[in-house]
């Protein structure tokens, strides 16, 4: 590095200066993505009862939503009030419903067994748009739901992680429908009320802010914190409002 000429280096400095910059905007970008997500979708509620038996991204990054395994027939229930923009028989999908939002999301309840909805029709939230089933691409009864911000697209690249909305869960877990916290988190007698939180490896001010059912902005003004940037160990305060 020593022998280089000084111009060389000089380009080398401001391109790694300006990689570092681009990652960090990258990352706040993705903070702030999901806040805006988080804000948008608050009300929203889970479309399906069962198991969490896939996530998103699996499947070396093909697998665009989140699987439900659950009970034949179950009922599917819309996530939030929308337009049918689709309702008919995909070779791959099997039965499927396509629900365009008023927020400009766009989701997708696929390998039904039956479609209780057609094309066109307005629904309201809670409303049952079909029965879990395993028509389609599916090796099993269960619910393959996606949601898009922005319309779906064949490469689905608007395609987002269901969990950002409904916060984050694993293969396994037991889920509810027809609430907008399908752990039971928030229930009455289990919404946890400390006057104080350590930050753990991995937390963001997002998934704690979820996790106490309150907003980053809240926490941000709480605990005097200028930026986003949180370290594991730190005991933020947490107000019961």
């Amino acid at each position: 590095m020593d022998q280089l000429p000084a111009y060389i280096k000089i380009c080398l400095f401001v391109s790694l200066t300006a990689a570092c910059l681009g990652f960090a905007c990258s990352a706040n970008d993705v903070a702030a993505s999901g806040s805006v997500i988080h804000e948008a979708t608050k009300d929203w509620i889970f479309p399906a009862a069962g198991t969490i038996s896939d996530t998103f991204n699996t499947r070396y990054g093909t697998h665009k939503g989140l699987d439900i395994a659950g009970r034949y027939r179950a009922k599917v229930f819309s996530a939030q009030e929308g337009t049918v923009t689709r309702s008919y028989l995909s070779a791959s999908y099997g039965h499927v419903v396509f629900i365009r939002h008023p927020s400009g999301y766009e989701t997708v309840y696929a390998h039904l067994a039956g479609r209780a909805v057609r094309a066109g029709q307005h629904v309201e939230k809670g409303k049952v748009v079909g029965y879990m089933g395993s028509t389609g691409h599916s090796t099993g009864t269960h619910l393959h739901f996606e949601v898009h911000n922005g319309p779906w697209t064949p490469d689905k690249k608007n395609a987002i992680d269901p969990f950002l909305i409904f916060g984050p869960g694993a293969p396994g877990q037991t889920v509810s429908a027809n609430a907008h916290d399908p752990y039971g988190v928030f229930d009455a007698s289990t919404v946890p009320q400390p006057v104080a939180y350590t930050v753990k490896k991995g937390d963001t001010l997002w998934n704690i802010a979820l996790h106490f059912h309150t907003s980053v902005g809240r926490l941000k003004s709480w605990n005097k914190l200028r930026s986003d940037r949180i370290m594991a160990g730190q005991v933020l305060k947490i107000k019961n409002e």
